[in-house]
């Protein structure tokens, strides 16, 4: 039996739809006869975590333990590993040794130098934290041109991480 799906968007208030709203709509073929619809909740995607090639995992591994306050949650081998993840918060980041150099984005363009964007509610804590373990940030706290507070530093591999929200 043939499914089809559209997502049914809410109007928002200047009257476009907005995508990020919503329910989708199943739309079946059943008995030989169009439509019966099935309405249903959006699916929701509530976390993305990045994967980054590192040199040396049990260096990257420390890194984040160490300098960020991350909980290595996870690595294997457990004596000379080379894939792990760490979290903090809903933050999860997965690292792994694949015989490769790292890629940081702002090798290939330096204009695209974030690897990874982490939303903190209160930068300028996560900031002094940071500052008080001697943490090097590769851009101060501020408020940038694109509306954000934030800062930014490079892990042990190159890799780019900014930390903030949007200024209110």
């Amino acid at each position: 039996m043939p499914a089809y799906w559209r997502l049914c968007c809410r109007e928002s208030q200047n009257r476009k739809p907005d995508p990020g709203f919503g329910t989708l709509e199943r739309i079946l073929y059943v008995g030989g006869k169009w439509p019966k619809v099935i309405h249903m909740t959006r699916p929701e995607i509530s976390r993305i975590s990045p994967f980054f090639v590192v040199h040396d995992t049990a260096a990257a591994l420390s890194f984040y333990r160490d300098q960020l306050g991350f909980e290595i949650t996870f690595q294997e081998p457990a004596d000379d590993p080379f894939f792990g993840i760490v979290c903090r918060g809903g933050a999860m980041i997965m690292l792994k040794d694949v015989g490769v150099d790292p890629l940081p984005n702002y090798k290939r363009e330096p204009a695209a130098r974030w690897d990874a964007y982490l939303y903190v509610p209160d930068p300028d804590a996560l900031a002094d934290e940071f500052a008080s373990r001697n943490v090097e940030f590769s851009e101060p706290l501020k408020d940038t041109h694109d509306g954000l507070r934030g800062f930014e530093l490079k892990d042990c591999d190159g890799y780019v991480l900014f930390f903030g929200r949007p200024r209110s």
